[in-house]
């Protein structure tokens, strides 16, 4: 409990509520009290002066203060104060109470609030209050303690307040997030059907979007998973199980060992290796363990390269291809090993899904800019088909591993779905991007970029074709 969110929340709001409404109330107090007792003493110098001023007519008039006793209670009961009227020896003549008349000023007694009336010389002595404010004349007292009692009271219900409402906010607020982590706790236990609803647009309603897009990433990524392991389980079943055959048929002399049947297996065997070179290299670019030989690199020249080995099967097809690079094309920072195998990826696709009569494109040109990346630094090669084209809903997925947009098709077809993923890691790995472009019926573009290089050279490209 102690740990929990809402017992937090509810600890600082007390803290904030007591802090605050403390601070509040010894200001009001001490505001009070001060203003009160400033109110007080202007109000007592108006009534000193009007007491002196009766006191003084009354000398004035008797030459004496004689009969004065009368005059000291009548000032007594407009002020509520205790008044005590001395001669300058200091002896009572005349007091509101009545009880230390004609006795002597007691030690430690002194005028604070009291006043000399001189007439000429000093003719008498007031005292107001010098053995304490009696209970009548409290008045003053009892407004402050009544004053600082109610400011209690209002910090009391104030944070009395405070309480009951981070109770019923904190429950408003916590409600998702007790939501939010029931479904992660489902999620634990491998249940990713998990969701939880979106109810508002503030930082909350952002971290519950937030956790249905990462669960359907999640989940995503465990069917990728999944899929991933049943097509390379069947990726390789079908070579083994081609290879197996062979050797079964030659050990129970059904078949005798030929050239021809000597390729087949080796052809096997090539399928093997290279679909467990892929899953090494893909594994090795995601881990960033990938080695570059970064130089400056004609793109010209590795086209040409990629184009030659592709011949065969572009002819095979039926195919023809096109190059359209630029002669003051700039030179590139680039591994050429690499950049040649991502050009391989996405050329062998586009033969795999151009039908015969087909055309496929190679071009290039200096971009402006490449998504995030400062301008004017990039050159932008593309790779376009008259193929089949993908579907909207496929594109965003074919960069992943083991994606194919035609389940249908096996891997001497539409291969073992890594080309592409291999492409991505690798323009990645060199700092730049890549993306595909298309529209079904009519083909498909494959673009990426590669950074420029600082050291240019007189390069000249070959004529487009």
């Amino acid at each position: 409990m102690f740990r929990s969110l809402r017992f937090r929340l509810l600890l600082m709001m007390i803290i904030v509520a007591v802090v605050a409404l403390g601070t509040v109330a010894l200001f009001a107090r001490q505001t009070t009290t001060s203003e009160f007792q400033r109110y007080v003493q202007r109000g007592w110098d108006i009534r000193r002066g009007r007491f002196q001023d009766a006191l003084v007519m009354y000398y004035n008039q008797n030459r004496s203060w004689d009969g004065v006793q009368p005059v000291v209670e009548q000032i007594s009961q407009i002020s509520g104060d205790r008044i005590i009227l001395t001669d300058r020896e200091k002896r009572i003549l005349a007091d509101s109470d009545r009880k230390l008349v004609g006795q002597t000023v007691g030690q430690g007694w002194a005028p604070p609030a009291g006043f000399v009336i001189f007439l000429g010389t000093p003719v008498g002595v007031v005292y107001v209050n010098p053995l304490g404010k009696p209970v009548s004349g409290a008045g003053e007292e009892v407004f402050l303690g009544s004053v600082n009692r109610w400011l209690l009271l209002a910090v009391v219900a104030a944070g009395l307040a405070a309480v009951l409402l981070t109770l019923a906010l904190s429950r408003r607020i916590l409600r998702p997030i007790e939501a939010l982590t029931a479904a992660a706790r489902q999620m634990e236990k491998g249940d990713l059907s998990q969701r939880v609803e979106v109810k508002s647009q503030d930082e909350i309603g952002q971290l519950a979007h937030a956790f249905n897009a990462m669960a359907d990433g999640l989940a995503r990524l465990e069917q990728l998973r999944r899929n991933m392991v049943t097509d390379v389980a069947h990726e390789l079943r079908t070579p083994l199980s081609n290879i197996r055959g062979y050797l079964e048929a030659m050990r129970d002399g059904v078949a005798t060992p030929s050239p021809a049947l000597i390729d087949s297996l080796y052809e096997e065997a090539m399928l093997l290796n290279r679909l467990v070179d892929d899953l090494q290299e893909l594994a090795l670019a995601e881990a960033g363990q990938l080695k570059l030989v970064r130089q400056p690199v004609a793109l010209a020249e590795i086209v040409e390269k990629v184009v030659n080995v592709l011949q065969p099967q572009l002819a095979d097809k039926g195919l023809t291809i096109g190059i359209d690079l630029p002669a003051d094309l700039p030179l590139v920072d680039a591994d050429p090993d690499r950049v040649g195998q991502i050009l391989r990826n996405l050329l062998t696709n586009a033969v795999n899904y151009t039908p015969p009569g087909g055309k496929i494109t190679v071009a290039a040109k200096p971009v402006l800019s490449a998504g995030e990346v400062a301008a004017g630094t990039w050159v932008e090669v593309s790779v376009r088909d008259t193929g089949i084209g993908i579907a909207p809903e496929h594109l965003p997925y074919v960069f992943e591993r083991f994606y194919r947009a035609d389940k249908s098709r096996a891997r001497v077809s539409g291969g073992a779905g890594l080309g592409l993923a291999i492409v991505k890691q690798l323009v990645e790995a060199h700092g730049g991007r890549v993306w595909a472009e298309s529209t079904p019926g009519s083909g498909a573009m494959f673009a990426f970029t590669l950074p420029v290089s600082g050291q240019q050279g007189g390069v000249t490209c070959g004529p487009s074709l």
